[in-house]
């Protein structure tokens, strides 16, 4: 949360929660700007997405989503690269949702930074997409592991087939070189804690998910090295106390169920209403919890 340190956040709980997925899919849905809003015809300058305010009394009490900005390898670096994937539609969408959907005070403005910034350990939560080509400075694991092991929590997500996830793999290795990542069973309260799932959520791109519609079976994408995808995995490293302190979402794109919910009506209901915005809600609502 803005302002809120690792330490305070495990004394702060959600309260009354308002979730309602019904409120995703009967409002009277408007297309404006790529986006289905309750209220079409708000204009903010943030690519149709509505603003809201925040009470200033307690403005560094609020969550704010964090996209973490990292080295990728083949010379895309710093200018570009995997890390800008579906920004910046996706984080202010699921700002909004968490707006609406819980009693959560939220920022509705995330924010991009490094692992080396010095503002990192403010916020509880970090996001970081499409990690098949991320690379780590030394600097950043060594950052990365002391937040992690002070409380914080890193979402990893969207990236596809065995080589990918073996990058990353690496990476997390050097970062935790004593600790392995492990298949979270859907038993686990992060799959149950606010909207309880009975399967792991697939979501694929839109363009991807548009198969369905021409009568392909399935739900995943294809992933470049010519690996099975058809199952998503959601694996996990954990603290000495058993925290989650990292979640990786493998074989699945929840940040493109967050980013496209606007551009089809179909793809919103069967994958942004049903699988990416409660497997998000839930993964937020685990971290600020523990």
């Amino acid at each position: 949360m803005k302002g809120m340190s690792l330490n305070k956040k495990r004394d702060w709980w959600w309260s009354g929660f308002c979730i309602v997925v019904v409120l995703m899919t009967s409002m009277a849905v408007a297309q404006r700007g790529g986006r289905w809003w309750q209220d079409s015809g708000i204009e903010t300058g943030r690519n149709g997405v509505p603003d809201w305010g925040i009470n200033q009394d307690f403005k560094r009490d609020v969550f704010t989503f964090v996209r973490i900005k990292y080295e990728s390898v083949g010379g895309r670096g710093r200018g570009g690269g995997g890390w800008r994937t579906d920004y910046r539609d996706s984080d202010l969408n699921f700002s909004l949702r968490l707006q609406q959907l819980t009693s959560l005070k939220v920022d509705p403005d995330p924010i991009v930074l490094e692992l080396t910034d010095e503002r990192l350990f403010d916020y509880p939560f970090i996001y970081i997409i499409e990690p098949g080509a991320l690379y780590f400075s030394e600097a950043e694991v060594q950052a990365l592991r002391r937040y992690c092991l002070n409380g914080g929590f890193l979402m990893v997500d969207d990236f596809w087939g065995d080589y990918q996830y073996e990058n990353l793999r690496q990476q997390l290795a050097r970062v935790f070189p004593d600790r392995t990542p492990f298949e979270v069973p859907l038993a686990h309260e992060i799959f149950q804690c606010v909207y309880p799932l009975k399967e792991k959520p697939q979501v694929p791109a839109i363009n991807a998910a548009h198969r369905m519609q021409n009568g392909e079976v399935g739900t995943w994408e294809n992933a470049w090295d010519g690996s099975d995808t058809r199952t998503p995995h959601y694996r996990a490293i954990t603290d000495d106390k058993d925290r989650i302190m990292v979640f990786i979402c493998h074989n699945t794109d929840l940040g493109d169920g967050w980013e496209r919910e606007g551009e089809d009506q179909w793809y919103f209901e069967e994958f942004s209403v049903k699988k990416a915005y409660p497997m998000g809600i839930n993964i937020v609502t685990y971290a600020m919890t523990h």
